[in-house]
């Protein structure tokens, strides 16, 4: 195993992946800067702790697109977003639908998220600091919806519009922007490496 998933040994449909110890630090890191960056759910409790589930079952989403660009690709405007000459009514569909799914969506990624965490931290060393991550079926499909949101949120940090972009950073020099486009191509072999491990 070359720090990519590969199907797991006994686990039928799940994934393993060997880490070493700078690679579970920076997956985790970004993990919690994720959950950061989603926020708690409505109905946490001030500290942004443990949630309501009645307030957060009641709980209105909210009508506008997210200022923050990262928040912004992670959920986006399911009818166009501004400045892709929509009109008002369909601002106004795109507002309602975001009104009713938004919190689900964020409850969602939060999950994956901590799905990654809670993997990570459950990791013992198998020598010479590092180890053999494996997970379940469930656990990779969690596991692929956060690498996805961990690369969609860096690309808009580095202003990635699609994939060709991406492409333009193998030839980026040294600099400041360095260690995120490097975390965003290593994101990127880890999601596709997952997913060719998961397909039938």
């Amino acid at each position: 195993m070359a720090g990519l998933f590969q199907p797991a040994a006994g686990v039928p449909g799940g994934a393993a992946v060997a880490l070493d110890e700078v690679e579970i630090s920076i997956l985790r890191s970004l993990a919690v800067q994720l959950l950061e960056l989603i926020g708690p759910g409505p109905g946490a409790d001030e500290a942004g702790g443990e949630q309501d589930p009645l307030a957060a079952l009641m709980a209105d989403g909210p009508t506008e697109p997210p200022s923050d660009p990262a928040l912004a690709r992670l959920f986006p405007d399911a009818y166009g977003g501004p400045g892709a000459g929509v009109d008002e009514k369909t601002r106004e569909a795109a507002a309602e639908f975001r009104r009713y799914t938004e919190n689900d969506l964020r409850a969602r990624k939060r999950e994956d998220g901590l799905a990654v965490v809670r993997a990570l931290d459950s990791l013992a060393p198998a020598g010479e600091g590092g180890a053999v991550l494996t997970l379940t079926p469930e656990q990779s499909r969690r596991w692929l919806g956060a690498l996805n949101d961990l690369r969609l949120a860096i690309g808009a940090r580095l202003e990635i519009a699609d994939d060709e972009d991406g492409d333009e950073l193998y030839a980026l020099p040294g600099g400041p922007r360095k260690p995120m486009v490097m975390a965003y191509l290593w994101l990127g072999a880890l999601q596709e490496s997952l997913v060719e491990t998961l397909a039938p």
